[in-house]
Order: C-alpha cells, then structure tokens, then sequence
C-alpha cells in the first residue's frame, strides 16, 4: 500500500488547484435547501468530467455519481445545499464570490458543506486514474435539504432507490480528525389553549401566554437534569419559540405554543423525551408533539418525515473507523483525532436508523458552519481527497 498511498498523495496535491476551482464554481451558486437545482447541474458536470462511470439524479434531487460495480458498496456523502447569507455588514469578502487566495477558497458553503463533495470529485478521479479495480461499488452522493431536515435524503436513497450501502463516510467538516458519532435531536412542540376575554377583565378568561410560560421555566429545569454520556456529552433542550395568539391586542391569550430544541445524548430516544418533558410541563394542560417535515424538493417531489434524528455513535475499535485511522496513518505518518461533531449530520439517517456503520472526515472546521467570513484551506481540500482515495482502498 506504501505506493498506492504516494501516488494518492501526489495526485491530490498535483490537483490542489483544480479541486479549489471546482469549489469556487460551487460556491458561486446559491443553493438555500430546495432550492438546489443549478448547483446539482454543475456537481454533475463535475462528476462527469472527472470521468465517473454513472452519474445521475434521482427523483428527490441528490446527485449520484458511480464508481465501479462491485459487491461491497462504500458511499461518501456530502449535502449540496447551504443557509442564508445572514447580515451582509458581518462579511469582509462576497459570499457568494468563491474567491481563491492566501491559501483558501471563500465564500458560504465552503466549509458546510460543499468542500467534501468538491474533494470527492477529485478522489473520483484519482480512482480512475491509479485504476481502482476493487470489487466494490462508490457511491458519492451530493445530498439535498440536509440544512432543512437532516437524513430526508438518504431516507429517499435507502427506500426509495434502494441503495444501502456497507459503509458511509460523510464529509461533513471535522477539521480533518476523525468523527464516530454525535448526539441526535428532535423538534418539539407544546400547545395551550386558553379562553379569551376583554382584556379589561382578565380574571373572565384563562391566558394560554401564562400557562406557556410557566411550562418554559419548567424546561428551563429540565435542562438542567437530562443524561450524560462520556463521549458525546450532555443532552440538552431549550426554547427557541414563542408564539401566541388572541383576538385583538385588548383581550386573553386564547393560544401559546413553545418549540423545544431537544438534543439527545446516548441512552435518550424519542419516547424517553417527550415523557420527560410531559411530567415537567404536568397539570398545565399542554399538548406535546413531535412535528414532521413535508417539504417539495426542487425536483417538484413532495417527500417528509418525522423531525426525530437518533443519537448515533460507533464504536472506536470498529472496522469503519480503523480502516479511516490506517489510511490517515499511512498518508500522513501521524495519528488522527477521534473525536465527534457538535451539531447534526446526515448520520443520523445513515447509522441512527439504518445502522450502517458512518464515520467522518471533511475539511474545514464546524466553528466555521452557518457563520460569517466561511472559508476553508485548500491544503484541507487536498488532504481530505487523500483520504477519500485512501479509505477506498482499506475498507
């Protein structure tokens, strides 16, 4: 392997530049979720130059590119679509200018999460031309709608197109170490009802604004006794909204709802969550649900599911993260990090449900996901092409 790994290490720095220029025409195409379409054109256009044997798109709009036709399926995934801008005062360069300078392409979308996907193209094509002849099948897979609900795509991809893969490498950002897990999450929301009166009477009616708020201290509590788990932390949950109704400015709330944003830590589960938070919000008269995503992709397919993401993690020995620690070892001549993501990926879909065994690598670092001034190092690009090629040929 000792060969194999120079001639990686060659190509992806001989490539350097051509894979920071395919990066930069990506960032150049704003594509909020659903809203994918033309950057899936020109990943495909990329795919194809790079000289893959199939690439295609499917009925929900990820594009699918292959390598090879063999019996073990490896499949590297990356998500295609990116948040807003946010304030543009925040910005020191154009965010959608995918400038290449000083050793780094800029722009949004280049650390989350596009630059994984720009480097498997070029380990695409470095597969093809050390003539990679394992007898196996490469998926690479640039995803849609992750940023709106994470896992949908490879919900549709598993059942709907019937592609389960043995291993998943997901090239989410890591700062180049290795990732095994993160904690899961889910949407929740708590209902009050309450009557409505003149606004001059209060006592007449019942305000669901009163009952609302003394559930959100509740929660607050909450937070603080939720599980722990050694390597992924803490679970958490907190308010992110408020709202209320009634029917003028001078009368009763007659509705209130909060939305939790629940983290789970290993151990916790869609059940064990709502229960907790329905003996904290006890005798206040809330209605507890877990929401569902129901959205149209740019592909006209209207696709949901459940805004429940398990918690996943493998296990540090595993073969999936081994084989990612050999080929870093053999690249590189130093041991990587193992380590885990803070926020939520695409893993929750491909291990948290599906169990198939998903590590992570991706350049850039998560510091840098959904933030102003988002730029991720070339050398990052290059190193994560090697790896991609490397993993290839140990797993």
């Amino acid at each position: 392997m000792e060969k194999v790994f120079s001639q990686i290490n060659e190509l992806s720095k001989k490539y350097g530049d051509y894979t920071a220029q395919n990066l930069s025409k990506l960032v150049k195409i704003k594509s909020l979720s659903m809203q994918e379409k033309d950057v899936q054109l020109e990943l495909k256009r990329q795919m194809e130059e790079a000289g893959f044997d199939e690439v295609r798109i499917d009925g929900l709009g990820n594009v699918i590119g292959r390598i090879g036709n063999g019996k073990k399926i490896l499949a590297f995934d990356g998500h295609m679509d990116t948040v807003d801008l946010g304030e543009m005062t925040n910005w020191s360069f154009d965010p959608l200018g995918g400038e290449i300078k000083e050793g780094f392409v800029h722009g949004r979308g280049t650390v989350d999460q596009e630059g994984g996907p720009a480097a498997f193209v070029t380990t695409g094509r470095i597969l093809k031309e050390l003539g990679f002849d394992k007898d196996m099948t490469i998926y690479f897979v640039g995803s849609v709608m992750e940023e709106d609900c994470d896992g949908l795509c490879w919900k549709y991809i598993v059942e709907e197109e019937k592609i389960k893969p043995d291993f998943v490498v997901s090239t989410e950002p890591t700062n180049l170490n290795i990732y095994r897990g993160h904690r899961g999450r889910m949407e929740i929301r708590v209902t009050f009802k309450g009557i409505s009166c003149h606004g001059s009477a209060p006592e007449r009616g019942d305000n669901a604004i009163y009952k609302a708020s003394r559930a959100a201290l509740e929660i607050e509590k909450l937070n603080e006794r939720l599980a722990f788990d050694d390597f992924l932390g803490k679970g958490s949950v907190t308010i992110s909204e408020f709202k209320s109704g009634s029917p003028s400015l001078c009368a009763v709330a007659d509705y209130a709802h909060i939305h939790l944003d629940r983290r789970l830590t290993w151990g916790e589960t869609k059940e064990s969550a709502v229960k907790e938070v329905e003996d904290a919000i006890k005798g206040l008269d809330g209605k507890v649900e877990v929401l569902y995503y129901e959205e149209v992709a740019y592909t006209g397919l209207k696709y949901g599911m459940e805004k429940y993401f398990p918690t996943w993690k493998i296990e540090e020995n595993h073969d999936a993260v081994q084989a990612g620690v050999k080929a870093y070892e053999g690249l590189f001549g130093k041991s990587p990090k193992v380590d885990k993501w803070t926020f939520s990926t695409n893993g929750i879909m491909t291990n948290g449900y599906f169990k198939i065994p998903t590590i992570g690598f991706g350049p850039g670092n998560e510091v840098l996901a959904h933030a102003p001034n988002e730029k991720v190092p070339v050398n990052d690009l290059i190193v994560a092409t090697a790896f991609y090629a490397a993993y290839a040929y140990l797993i």
